[in-house]
């Protein structure tokens, strides 16, 4: 397994930002491609406790060696501006989910959700140019790439280049208005996505890193997500579903005072659902939220704080699918003294390369 390199020094950090004024790339010049790939899926995000102000952001970025620059194409989620979440007009067939809310088995056949705004184009475009550097970090001389963005405010970010076998990736350094992020890049098109049957027989393991933000904490969140679990649907082929028996006390703990206790599987389930959003680019999303939640409002399909998750696909050059990179943007529906303290954000990355 490939083991990610240190954090890099504050030291470094600052001196980055304090000299990136005078050392951004003046004008668009002819660059090589960075790690030689030119398409990259993006996640970015701001995310600090106790702040109000948080963001995430997930799209592409496309890179033109001819001129140095690069365009982006993103979705943005502001902590300020609750989206609601928005139908995909999926509902899983009854290969793949239930009507009945006692089966044990079966996810329910409710209609997926999603983040708001993510069933439309990306909002979030901008231009900008770049610079390949070689900087030391931790005394190893490190291929970065250098971004500087067209933005009302100055916005620059640097990333370490990483390549691996068809596909490379890009390592968060510094980012003037973000704290996290992640990118994969190739030279497939990114129009090219992979079918959800093929996703679900990917045969690597899928590793999830990322950030997470809730009730004013930041933390770590990790783990190995179970694709080959998921069922595959015989009529909606673009989606995928798994009910997870949880033996654990996490969905009792969120909310559940009635049906948090007992011994049905049922109770402490999972429900998840991923689904293909578009034909023509990488739009995937991760739906999901805890059967005794449901059970608490004598509802069958939850309509409360679920997890919506956008996710776009990580494709390598021979168009073999390696994961996704994502974000969380669920904001409470519900009202409160403070509702934006219920939300919950995450930037994360799903891949067989962490």
């Amino acid at each position: 397994m490939f083991r990610i390199a240190r954090t890099l020094a504050m030291a470094f950090l600052v001196a980055v930002a304090a000299t990136a004024a005078t050392v951004l790339p003046a004008q668009a010049t002819a660059q090589e491609l960075p790690g030689g790939k030119a398409n990259y899926v993006v996640s970015l995000g701001h995310l600090k406790d106790a702040a109000r102000n948080n963001w995430v952001r997930l799209g592409t970025y496309e890179f033109d060696a001819a001129t140095g620059t690069v365009a982006a194409r993103m979705y943005l989620w502001e902590h300020a501006s609750p989206k609601a979440r928005v139908g995909t007009g999926t509902v899983p067939d009854a290969s793949c989910a239930t009507r009945d809310p006692n089966d044990t088995t079966l996810v329910r056949a409710c209609e997926v959700k999603t983040a708001g705004g993510f069933t439309g184009s990306p909002t979030d475009l901008r231009t900008g140019v770049y610079e390949l550097r070689t900087v030391t970090i931790d005394g190893v001389a490190t291929p970065i790439v250098w971004i500087s963005w067209n933005f009302a405010t100055a916005w620059t970010e640097q990333w370490a280049i990483e390549n691996g076998t068809d596909l490379a990736r890009l390592k968060f350094l510094y980012n003037t208005k973000a704290t996290t992020g992640y990118a994969y890049g190739s030279n497939a098109a990114l129009t090219t996505r992979r079918a959800m049957t093929t996703v679900q027989a990917h045969p690597a393991r899928i590793t999830l890193q990322g950030t997470s933000w809730a009730h004013d904490v930041t933390k770590p969140i990790g783990g190995t997500f179970g694709h080959t679990q998921f069922r595959t649907c015989e009529t909606t082929t673009w989606c995928l579903t798994l009910l997870q028996p949880s033996s654990s006390t996490a969905c009792q703990k969120t909310g559940c005072p009635h049906y948090g206790g007992g011994t049905t599987p049922n109770i402490t389930s999972i429900q998840y659902y991923l689904q293909k959003l578009a034909n023509t680019d990488r739009r995937d999303t991760l739906w999901h939220w805890c059967t005794c939640l449901a059970m608490e409002r004598n509802e069958t399909c939850y309509t409360g704080n679920s997890h919506v998750k956008p996710m776009y696909q990580v494709i390598d050059d021979t168009g073999t699918f390696r994961g996704w990179v994502g974000v969380e943007a669920s904001y409470w529906p519900n009202a409160g003294e403070d509702p934006r303290k219920s939300d919950m954000f995450a930037v994360y990355r799903m891949a067989d390369w962490v």
